[in-house]
């Protein structure tokens, strides 16, 4: 449209200048015709000066170019365009772009543009028609004139239908591009396993690490004090460093085979084993490991210790055989009850 606007606005200066080239170029006198030495220099000033009348045209033209490009894209200046590009030459992949979805798209679009094309084409050429054959009337200065200006007419109508064709166009190609640039399912998994890492890995990790602390844990069974069962879900084995630590400290904890695991150690230990379920379900969830029992547990496990005690009196010194404790107070909220052991089961 730039470009028919320029033939509209500058016709009449485009074809003077045009006219007095060719008649330039074509009036010779006769040293000048017979003097092969000058064709060349006589060449480079037509075509200096064709360029030169042509020039507020050809910048009109590149610069709504370059505009309408950064309209579009923002300002890019690579010249990655000007690389060759030996691929586009295999005719296969021609060929698959011809019989694609996407090549009858574009088939399509191009016969629907050509159809709208030629018909605003013809409309502007018959509508003009009496002006047209009116020109063989004119000068032919002013003649070239008028046909500069008709010509920009009709090319900015044609240009112009153009524009429904961009209305439609323009934004189905953003559309397209953002679609294209949108990553896969199957990218967007590489990407979290690059950034983040692999969950398979991590979930591995997690593993080992759980495993480690398990070792440890179970490391710490054999010097605990006692360790306090609900003989089918749970096992928690404290132990009291009289004047080193303020309370009880739970060394280890587990429920079902981790449990038993913590009771077998401790059977092979000698390490006291108490069965009491609401004191252990109590400390398996309300005491943190390697923390110390809360405070409102330290009756109930003050009366387990003494049993201890007594029982470590007996397997040194002999004796009346202690009995276990049977009935240990736990407070009623702290105690999450027989459903939360079988809702854990």
């Amino acid at each position: 449209m730039s470009a028919g606007a320029g033939l509209l606005l500058l016709g009449g200066a485009l074809m003077d200048a045009l006219f007095n080239i060719v008649r330039a170029g074509l009036t010779l006198d006769r040293s000048s015709a017979f003097d092969t030495s000058q064709l060349g220099m006589r060449l480079f000033e037509t075509a200096a000066t064709a360029l030169l009348g042509l020039a507020p045209w050809f910048l009109l033209v590149a610069a709504a170019a370059i505009v309408a490009s950064m309209m579009v894209s923002g300002w890019l200046f690579t010249f990655e365009a000007l690389q060759p590009n030996f691929s586009r030459l295999s005719p296969l992949r021609g060929l698959g772009r011809i019989f694609s979805w996407h090549g009858l798209i574009e088939l399509g679009k191009a016969v629907l543009k050509s159809l709208l094309v030629g018909g605003v084409a013809a409309w502007a050429i018959w509508s003009e028609r009496a002006t047209i054959l009116a020109l063989v009337g004119e000068s032919l200065q002013g003649g070239l004139a008028h046909l500069a200006q008709l010509l920009g007419h009709t090319f900015l109508l044609v240009a112009g239908a153009l524009l429904l064709v961009v209305v439609i166009d323009v934004p189905f190609r953003l559309w397209e591009h953002a679609r294209q640039l949108r990553m896969t399912k199957e990218e967007v998994r590489q990407e979290m396993k690059e950034t983040e890492g692999d969950p398979q890995i991590k979930a591995r990790i997690r593993s080992l690490q759980r495993e480690a602390a398990r070792r440890r844990m179970m490391a710490e069974v054999p010097q605990a004090d006692v360790v306090v069962t609900n003989p089918d879900h749970y096992a928690v084995a404290l132990r009291y460093s009289e004047g080193r630590s303020g309370a009880p400290r739970v060394v280890a904890k587990g429920s079902m085979l981790v449990a038993q695991r913590i009771i077998e150690l401790a059977e092979a230990s000698r390490v006291p084993i108490l069965r009491a379920p609401p004191l252990a379900r109590a400390l398996f969830v309300h005491a943190d490991l390697g923390r110390e029992i809360p405070a409102a547990l330290y009756n109930a496990v003050a009366e387990v210790l003494a049993w201890v005690y007594q029982l470590r009196r007996y397997r040194s010194a002999g004796g009346e055989v202690p009995r276990e404790p049977t009935a240990i107070a736990v407070p009623p909220d702290l105690d999450p009850g027989e459903n939360f052991a079988e809702a854990r089961a």
